[in-house]
């Protein structure tokens, strides 16, 4: 070996928690006569499967102590990783104190994040498996990659190997510079959890004094690169928090379809968030009633363009809750994404697979659905799985030189809070129908007027600057009888004239949540036209 880019792995010091594949790479490093040092466990593993090793404390002259949390922190380790090998001082020194060089290590940390993603963890288990040690030598062998090879991933192991086996036992100086990135990414993640942990024990205390914590650390992990953002000019990509395993459109399955766009999920997201709020909905109303049975449910089906639902509707089967939700506006359902709060059948899948969609997404498909839905090859088919309770968690969004940041809005409707403020009292089916109306309203863009009946969106009035003109293009939108429907208003009215135009095409019931100035004025309208009204204090702006 003439290149003195490439240096020989003389000594190697293995401590690890996930010991997966460790025994082959030990095997691999005394074929090239490699001395492995180990600690505890590790040390353990290696001698059970025939690969001497040494003991860290025969290294430092130390006993492991204090539950092993102090072993490797020692001069004789850090010394080993951190001597710089052509400094002639630095070499001096270590021959003084009887410091040996250690030329790789390979270390992974103690499982925090496993650890506190266990249901109940207790604080003191969770500090207990925060790692010290393993970071300190992570550290100073990434800081020392010139002289010293350090791998943290076992996904490296391979890697690391196959170049020793090509090089008699040498690491080239690009492996080593690359493991060392690798390695810092690695102490930084671990580092971002734990601040993660501890700042969300904050966020508990702070969310009972009704305030958001004064520190917030985010750490994003790559799902995927994405072909580009809203428009082609604009990178894109796909991110979750990183260590959370949070139920959702970006870890759904895609059984099928093009690669999604960033609209595709921006749009798959607003469906699904849609068909859960209304599917909650009746589980709450189901279980009230006592005994759940699928039929207890009925299915939700929506349909989304730009993140606006055009169409809603529920049914007791997939195929009749996708003919009201497409009803409601046919011409822009074309080319829209489909969701569903339950199973997608045979019957619903073929009606589908009729009519251009970019996206489906449902909790399950049949078989035979998914066979139907197979001939559209290009249609992106997203199985969630079971839908979750939702947590509270928080929303951000960026604007120039920094982030707002919001609880999520996860109000559900609450009819006992209603407030019958007009004469005249909705009767049974125009509360369901204001319920439905008032359901999808929230994922409607503000200024938001939704006309619904029992199981069907009739008109939307999305993104309006004044909310009577939001009133009007739901009316002139909408390619259903309007009469005999109902009203949702995201927000008070701020004049009567939104109500009166309501009025003018035959609505028997509003609600909105009340707080206007003129709420008199209102409440007088509606009992001027023999419309039933009801507050329900709040407000769902959705920008």
């Amino acid at each position: 070996m003439t290149d003195r880019s490439f240096k020989k792995i003389n000594r190697a010091l293995i401590s690890v928690s996930d010991k997966s594949g460790i025994v082959d790479l030990a095997l691999k490093f005394k074929k090239h006569g490699v001395e492995i040092v180990s600690t505890g466990g590790t040390s353990r593993l290696l001698r059970e499967n025939g690969i001497e090793t040494r003991d860290i404390s025969d290294l430092t002259g130390f006993p492991e102590m204090l539950d092993g949390r102090v072993k490797t922190l020692h001069p004789k380790v850090h010394g080993g990783i951190l001597g710089i090998r052509d400094n002639a001082e630095h070499q001096a020194k270590m021959k003084d104190h009887g410091i040996v060089p250690i030329d790789m290590v390979v270390v992974n940390l103690y499982p925090f994040r496993q650890t506190i993603q266990k249901p109940d963890v207790e604080m003191s288990e969770a500090i207990e498996n925060i790692d010290i040690g393993g970071p300190a030598m992570i550290r100073s062998a990434s800081k020392n990659h010139n002289d010293v090879a350090v791998v943290v991933d076992p996904a490296d192991y391979l890697t690391v190997a196959a170049q020793m086996d090509e090089n008699e036992g040498c690491l080239s100086q690009e492996m080593r510079y690359r493991l060392a990135a690798t390695a810092f990414r690695h102490t930084a993640d671990y580092d971002a959890e734990i601040a993660r942990f501890l700042a969300s024990r904050i966020q508990v205390e702070k969310e009972n004094e009704n305030e958001l914590p004064q520190n917030l650390p985010l750490e994003l992990e790559k799902i995927s690169g994405l072909r580009y953002g809203e428009n082609p000019h604009q990178r894109a990509a796909l991110y979750k928090f990183a260590g959370k395993e949070e139920h959702g459109v970006a870890t759904a399955e895609q059984l099928q379809g093009k690669e999604l766009s960033y609209n595709n999920l921006l749009d798959s997201d607003g469906a699904w968030e849609l068909v859960m709020e209304i599917h909650r909905g009746h589980l709450r109303e189901s279980r009230s009633r006592g005994a759940i049975t699928a039929h207890d449910i009925p299915q939700t089906c929506a349909i989304i363009k730009h993140t606006n639902p055009c169409g809603v509707g529920i049914a007791q089967n997939a195929l009749e809750a996708f003919a009201n939700a497409k009803a409601t506006d046919p011409v822009s359902a074309f080319g829209g994404i489909i969701a569903f709060s339950g199973m997608v059948d045979a019957a619903a899948a073929s009606e589908i697979a009729e009519m251009f969609a970019e996206v489906i997404i449902a909790p399950d498909f049949s078989a035979e659905a998914r066979q139907s839905l197979a001939a559209k090859k290009n249609l992106r088919v997203l199985r969630m799985g079971e839908a979750e309770t939702p947590q509270r968690i928080l929303e951000f969004r960026r604007i120039t030189g920094g982030i707002l940041v919001q609880d999520r809005d996860a109000e559900l409707i609450d009819e006992e809070k209603f407030d019958i403020v007009s004469d005249r009292k909705p009767t049974a089916s125009e509360l369901r129908a204001l319920r439905f109306g008032w359901a999808i309203c929230k994922h409607v863009k503000s200024n938001a007027i939704v006309y619904a009946k029992e199981s069907q969106l009739v008109g939307v009035g999305a993104g309006q600057m004044s909310r009577v003109d939001s009133v009007k293009l739901g009316a002139l939108k909408a390619q259903l009888p309007l009469a005999g429907s109902v009203l949702a208003s995201d927000a008070f009215f701020p004049f009567r004239d939104g109500l009166d135009e309501a009025a003018k095409h035959g609505i028997t019931a509003v609600i909105q949540p009340g707080g206007s100035v003129r709420d008199k004025e209102v409440i007088d309208a509606a009992n001027e036209h023999k419309i039933a009204m009801v507050f329900t204090g709040i407000r769902h702006f959705k920008h």
